[in-house]
Order: structure tokens, then C-alpha cells, then sequence
């Protein structure tokens, strides 16, 4: 079984091709910005080095968000436009889920904490079987004691150091994983090929926990 993982939802771009769980071509390159230009050319390439064409996969899988609005909207426009032309099942992974994967075997819970770039953070609490153990959100730094009152909290993400100066504030006991920080294709990939086998497919629809940073155009003075 193929699936092509793709990622430009954060601050990284990322594309890799999975055959039965093991990894045979990967790209990933951290980016503020540009993924727009970079994103199908990775996807050529490690198909190209994986020896396959669009039309040979089994299945694509995209991130999803929560992310920046630009990059979910590159991802998934591509992963869509792909899907059709080749006719492959396309599923979609939350940024929280290829994160909390990538940390590896787990014994306790786990926080993850992602960039919104503003004031608030992206966070999802995950159980020791990476299931989900609460509700995807975006929340105020100071919010985050009273949503998360366990003493001791192991994080991830890119938003780690953030979350926990502020939890350490409050009295918690914090330890940071150490893992990967942002999603990376390659465990969008594993993640997805994984529960296709299981029959579990989900949408890959953006998932937005808060507004675009756009206003209102200013009106041009006389």
C-alpha cells in the first residue's frame, strides 16, 4: 500500500511516500513562508524517488489544520486537486495528530501546544494510546492552568516553551518531550495509511479554530 503524505500547514513543508508503513522517500524543509512554490515540486520529487506516478497510489493524505490559513489552504487545495486528477482517495490528519505521533511510545499523557503566532495557542490533550482526550482549541496562555489542572504535564509542539513557562507559573510539574516540534508528512503518512487499513477514514476538511488575521480593506482618504 502507497500513500503520499503531504504538510504546509505551519511553519514547515513536507512531503513523503509510505509503502506499508515504512517511509521510502521524504522531504521536509522548515519555511515562515513560500510553501506555495515549494509544495508540488517536493511532491514530484520524492514520488519520483519512490519510483511511482500519482495514479499508482492508494491513498493521499493531507494535513488538515490547525495551522496558518495560507498554509492549510495550500495543503489541502493541492491534496485535492491531486485526489481528483489521479483518482485516490484523499484522508486528512490534524496538525495535533502527526505532532502527537511523532513523539513516539507514550506512558502518560500528553499536551500539544502549536503556534497561532497571536496571543492564543493551539492545544489538544492526547491519552498514553494517542487517542484524543480533549477537544482541538485555541486558548488564552493564561487559560491554560484551569483547562489542564493535572500537577504534572508532559508537552510537545512548537508552542512547548510558551505553554509551559505559564504552567510552571501556575505550579505544575512540566516536562517537555523533546520530540518533533511541527507535523511532519512522513507521520502524516503512517498515521493515515494506518487507519485506511483500520477503515478509518476521515474528511479532509480545514479545520480552523479561529478567524483569518484579515480586516475590513481601509478606505482611501479624498
Amino acid at each position: 500500500m502507497y500513500v503520499l503524505g503531504i504538510d504546509s500547514a505551519m511553519s514547515a513543508c513536507s512531503a513523503a511516500v509510505c509503502r506499508d508503513g515504512e517511509i521510502v522517500s521524504r522531504q521536509y524543509e522548515e519555511m515562515a513562508r513560500g510553501q506555495a512554490e515549494v509544495l508540488v515540486p517536493m511532491i514530484e520529487r520524492v514520488l519520483n524517488t519512490a519510483g511511482r506516478k500519482a495514479m499508482d497510489l492508494d491513498l493521499i493524505a493531507s494535513t488538515i489544520g490547525p495551522g496558518a490559513y495560507t498554509g492549510v489552504r495550500i495543503v489541502l487545495s493541492t491534496a485535492q486537486a491531486l485526489s481528483l486528477a489521479a483518482s485516490v482517495p484523499l484522508t486528512g490528519v490534524t496538525t495535533f495528530d502527526a505532532v502527537a505521533h511523532a513523539q513516539g511510545p507514550q506512558t502518560r499523557g500528553m499536551l500539544i501546544a502549536l503556534e497561532t503566532k497571536r496571543a492564543d495557542i493551539y492545544v489538544q490533550y492526547f491519552d498514553p494510546n494517542g487517542c484524543p482526550a480533549s477537544e482541538p482549541a485555541a486558548v488564552a496562555e493564561v487559560a491554560l492552568p484551569d483547562l489542564f489542572p493535572d500537577q504534572s504535564l508532559r508537552i510537545a509542539g512548537d508552542a512547548c516553551e510558551r505553554a509551559a513557562a505559564v504552567l510552571r507559573a501556575a505550579g505544575r510539574n512540566i516536562e517537555l518531550t523533546g520530540g518533533p516540534a511541527l507535523p511532519d508528512a512522513a507521520w502524516v503518512a503512517r498515521l493515515a495509511g494506518e487507519r485506511f487499513a483500520a477503515g478509518n477514514i476521515t474528511a479532509a476538511e480545514p479545520m480552523y479554530l479561529r478567524p483569518p488575521d484579515v480586516g475590513p480593506p481601509r478606505k482611501r482618504r479624498p
